[in-house]
């Protein structure tokens, strides 16, 4: 069974106007039960994340800000979000929904969170819309529960996963791949395993080429036994953010090769949400619901 992270936690309100889509939150999984693609039962509702495996991924200092809305004007400015004890436990649900459907993931194949993917959280501060690393999390509580030796971080989102590149730059266990956009946000980009810079523009034909490029032989030489996969639809052509050119076609070929891929090899994958910006929302909600329909046709 396809099981999927969702709570009510994770559309939090945001000023009118805001840039940040959180209606997403509520639209994918109301289109998915509509169009029959999951049912009620394919959800379950994360809880708080224990506190210790927050800190075993953040600094103490910053955990403790986060808890105590300390953080200064410049350090909340970064994260893009106005700050609210009500925005700090949908964070930390989100993280519980990312470790859970990892867990979900090694008994199924794979499993997703309907948010998540926050990559540019390091280990000391927030940024872009990221206030905790849920990939780092999740990573670090399989590595330590010896759930996994080996995970492989896939992050396809537009922009660098920075934060996960800083927390992971000396963990040989961990390998981060980072397909990007080499003129996109972050200016200053930390150094993932493997980064591979696009330029702006670029369309279907090219972008799955340099996928095909590097994908699989990445697999093949790390050999890891878990894939946490970012897969953010930002590289719509549509996308505000965004400065890539792909269709809505081309993003679905871009997960159809990596949850292919994975279920051909036997590797659990966990995926995570991630960005996407478009100004129609339909666009971003069809984009996110073809992530969970190839999920349920090639392993379900």
């Amino acid at each position: 069974m396809l099981k999927i992270a969702w709570s009510e936690k994770y559309a939090h309100p945001l000023p009118q106007g805001h840039r940040f889509p959180m209606e997403k939150y509520e639209l994918l999984p109301q289109q998915l039960l509509y169009e029959g693609t999951i049912g009620e039962e394919n959800l379950f509702i994360p809880k708080a994340l224990e506190e210790r495996w927050l800190l075993n991924t953040h600094k103490p200092e910053y955990v403790s800000k986060l808890r105590n809305l300390a953080l200064d004007k410049s350090e909340i400015r970064k994260t893009g979000f106005p700050l609210s004890q009500a925005l700090i436990e949908r964070e930390i649900h989100i993280m519980d929904g990312s470790v859970q459907a990892c867990l979900y993931a090694r008994k199924y194949g794979i499993a997703m969170n309907s948010a998540g993917g926050t990559h540019h959280a390091f280990t000391d501060r927030g940024e872009g819309f990221c206030l905790l690393n849920d990939i780092a999390i999740s990573a670090n509580y399989l590595l330590d529960n010896h759930l996994a030796n080996r995970v492989l971080v896939i992050d396809l989102d537009v922009h660098q996963g920075n934060g996960t590149a800083e927390i992971f730059q000396d963990k040989e266990q961990v390998f981060t791949f980072s397909m990007h956009g080499a003129a996109n946000y972050p200016l200053h980009k930390e150094r993932s395993d493997l980064d591979v810079p696009l330029p702006d523009g670029m369309g279907d034909a090219e972008y799955l080429e340099v996928l095909d490029q590097h994908l699989e032989p990445v697999m093949d030489s790390f050999q890891p036994d878990f894939l946490i996969y970012q897969c953010g639809v930002d590289v719509l052509a549509s996308d505000k953010l965004g400065r890539l050119g792909l269709s809505l076609a081309g993003c679905r070929s871009r997960d159809e090769r990596v949850l292919t891929l994975a279920k051909r090899k036997g590797i659990p994958i966990m995926c995570c949400m991630g960005g996407g910006y478009s100004e129609k929302i339909s666009l971003i909600i069809e984009a996110h619901a073809n992530t969970y329909r190839l999920a349920q046709y090639l392993y379900f």
